[in-house]
């Protein structure tokens, strides 16, 4: 899927998607939030696709919303952009972090408000040293509304979020990388080989057991540990009958005979 806003590429079993309003530095309007849950969906039906890479193209991944035009909603009451912009960017955020198979943000540069929440729904992410990361939307009189008061807490603890969600001030690669908000640091020449090289290394196991590995995890997160254990049982049981996990044991036990 290639749009005018939204671009795609695939390296072999990884499908990159590059945002593609560098003048404005990436800036979510409605048609780019669109687009990527159409990508996805798209993504998802094919079988020999099985990693995604996110990245911006410029010097930014993600400016967040386009002020410009949501606030042109704003106008127009509660109810509207609540529909439109709200509504819009946590399905967004929710089907990104959902997602069957891994999706991974390779981030080229800034990522503030809702390019900071796709960060914060990705699985996996790699971040360029220079890039900054920030919960600027204090600034316009509104909380992050694309998931990132709920999302970034568990992800990087209260205080350390609620330090980024009250200030606006940004965090550096580093501390992102040291809080756990990203998991890797490359230089900027070789961000995107690194990032499709994760994406590669996961699509080398059954496609089946990395999904129900990142639902265990996405729905364990928000429950008991009980809960969760129960969460992880049911996993276990589903992949016990499929031919993927009979062939990975068999090959196993092979190769260490």
């Amino acid at each position: 899927m290639n749009t005018s806003v939204l671009s795609r590429s695939d390296r072999e079993s990884v499908a990159i998607l590059t945002l593609e309003r560098p003048a404005k530095l990436n800036a979510l309007n409605y048609e780019l939030v669109d687009s990527i849950v159409q990508a996805l969906d798209q993504i998802e039906q094919e079988d020999q696709i099985r990693a995604v890479v996110l990245t911006g193209s410029g010097r930014a991944f993600s400016a967040g919303a386009d002020i410009h035009e949501f606030s042109q909603d704003v106008k127009l009451g509660t109810k509207i952009v609540h529909h439109r912009f709200v509504r819009r960017g946590q399905n967004m955020t929710r089907r990104i972090e959902n997602f069957s198979k891994p999706v991974i943000a390779a981030v080229n540069g800034l990522a503030y408000g809702g390019g900071c929440e796709i960060v914060e729904a990705t699985h996996l992410s790699i971040a360029v040293p220079e890039a900054k990361f920030s919960k600027a939307e204090i600034a316009i009189g509104i909380p992050p509304c694309f998931g990132g008061t709920q999302r970034l807490p568990r992800l990087i603890g209260r205080k350390r979020a609620l330090r980024m969600i009250l200030t606006g001030e940004p965090i550096t690669a580093v501390e992102a990388k040291e809080a756990g908000l990203i998991n890797a640091i490359a230089d900027k020449e070789k961000l995107l080989d690194e990032a499709v090289e994760l994406g590669s290394k996961v699509a080398h196991f059954a496609p089946e057991a990395v999904a129900v590995c990142l639902h265990a995890v996405d729905r364990g997160l928000n429950a008991t540990i009980d809960e969760g254990l129960a969460i992880e049982a049911e996993a276990f049981a589903k992949m016990v009958p499929t031919d993927a996990t009979r062939e990975a044991l068999n090959k196993f036990v092979e190769k260490r005979s």
